[in-house]
């Protein structure tokens, strides 16, 4: 590794197809001590060769973080709480915010080790497991391209079904809040005309320029929390009056609402990579936790008050149960509003992943000067159109956490975990590694589940 320092990657590299030339570190033990090379990566430090021609801070990257967590999920936490009855729904919601926690922190830790064994700067959610599967036991090294590539596709899945589920909620909150002005239009006619706008936002291809953006959606969202607390807590009934614990049939869908609204795991690394100082990311008190700790607690009191006002009659999302009063439709615009400046920063990780191995396949200067504007253009249409064939909020939101979400949050953190620290780092008795495989059970069983009800849900529903 020379001295020079190397530009920072947030996306998938060109992948090597020779395994030959795959870096494979051997654990071997030396009577004489440590290698020139074992001391080299123990003294190498990631973020000190990181080119960064726009780092953000750690209040940009918070900002980030929290828009990242923060959008239609945490107003679709009273429908979650419907599915699972109120206190199991707080019990619920805050051992999935702890585990996804501890999911993303896992998966920035093994990104480190990796980054330091292979004397990197940077690595996506896919080059991690790559590097894991590729280093770790001998069985698994020959599916290390196999699994990169189905990370990858999980990771686009996952972002452009959020891309989805924000098309549908500013469309659907649009639609109510013209309700109150006597302009009667389908939801259909909405999307349509968000799709230029969505477009425009769309087209942004540095994060650094999102930030503001991504600070007066925040401001909108929390001015929009505020009023919404301010309708739910008035007048709240007993708690008698709503269900402890929902069907066990219902469960499943309460996983996938809530997975999805816990699941920002894909802008983790791009995040903590973009940073000035990404050694405040992690521990007890970095930005990481810090974010997450008010993720919950938001969403927690969002479901447990707003199931408790509204009961069964809760909606896909908690804006459209509010009075139809000149304030309660403020809040539905200023939420659209909000929501819809959120668009640029879910986009930002699937067209990081596409457009690279969109670009492999272009040759000619033309292609490549178009080609990008093209595939965004493309990208974003496919989210216009599945919100257009499926307009069911609460269903699309359910789907998508169950589906993809869940392999993201709580499936492949552990797995990655395992693989990267195996055999003799996995702490005393393994410890580590039963803690790992309780997640992947618990991830697997809300997929299968999960994904059944909500493709149940949808069917079910007009």
């Amino acid at each position: 590794m020379s001295d020079e320092k190397q530009p920072l990657l947030t996306g998938p590299s060109i992948l090597i197809d020779n395994p030959e030339n795959q870096v494979v570190e051997l654990v071997t033990s030396s009577p004489t001590g440590p290698t020139k090379d074992e001391k080299n990566k123990k003294e190498y430090n990631p973020a000190s060769e990181r080119y960064l021609e726009h780092p953000t801070s750690n209040f940009d990257t918070l900002i980030h973080l929290l828009k990242g967590n923060i959008g239609t999920g945490i107003l679709a936490m009273p429908d979650a709480f419907k599915n699972a009855g109120l206190f199991l729904g707080v019990f619920g919601t805050l051992c999935m915010g702890a585990i996804c926690t501890h999911c993303m922190h896992m998966l920035v830790l093994c990104s480190h080790e990796l980054c330091v064994r292979n004397q990197r700067p940077a690595m996506s959610f896919a080059e991690v497991v790559e590097d894991a599967f590729a280093m770790g036991p001998v069985p698994l090294r020959k599916y290390a391209k196999n699994i990169r590539n189905i990370v990858n596709v999980f990771l686009v899945i996952t972002q452009l079904g959020f891309c989805c589920v924000y098309f549908l909620f500013v469309a659907t909150n649009l639609q109510d809040t013209m309700h109150f002005f006597h302009i009667n239009m389908g939801v259909h006619s909405y999307l349509a005309l968000l799709f230029p706008p969505m477009l425009a936002l769309g087209m942004v291809k540095n994060l650094k320029y999102l930030t503001p953006v991504s600070l007066i959606a925040a401001i909108m969202t929390a001015w929009g929390l505020v009023i919404t607390f301010y309708y739910i807590l008035q007048d709240l009934p007993h708690t008698s009056t709503v269900r402890a614990f929902a069907s066990w049939h219902q469960l499943p869908l309460y996983f996938g609402t809530a997975i999805y609204a816990f699941e920002g795991i894909g802008v983790v690394l791009p995040l903590e990579n973009n940073m000035k100082t990404p050694q405040d990311f992690g521990g007890w008190t970095g930005v990481l936790n810090t974010g997450m700790v008010i993720v919950a607690a938001l969403y927690t009191a969002i479901g447990f008050f707003g199931y408790l006002k509204y009961g069964n009659h809760v909606l896909g999302s908690i804006t459209l149960n509010l009075p139809n009063e000149p304030l309660a439709q403020s809040v539905r615009a200023m939420m659209a509003m909000a929501i819809f400046l959120s668009y640029g920063l879910q986009f930002y990780v699937p067209m990081n992943i596409v457009w690279p191995f969109v670009k492999s396949k272009l040759t000619s200067e033309k292609a490549l000067a178009y080609g990008e504007a093209i595939t965004r253009f493309i990208l974003i249409s496919l989210t216009f159109i599945a919100a257009a064939l499926i307009p069911n909020l609460s269903g699309i939101i359910s789907l998508v956490g169950a589906f993809s979400s869940s392999a993201l949050a709580l499936i492949f953190p552990p797995i990655i975990d395992i693989i990267t620290f195996w055999p003799d780092r996995l702490g005393k008795y393994d410890w580590k590694m039963w803690k790992d495989v309780a997640i992947i059970i618990f991830g697997i069983t809300g997929f299968v589940f999960g994904t059944y009800a909500s493709i149940g849900n949808i069917l079910s529903l007009p």
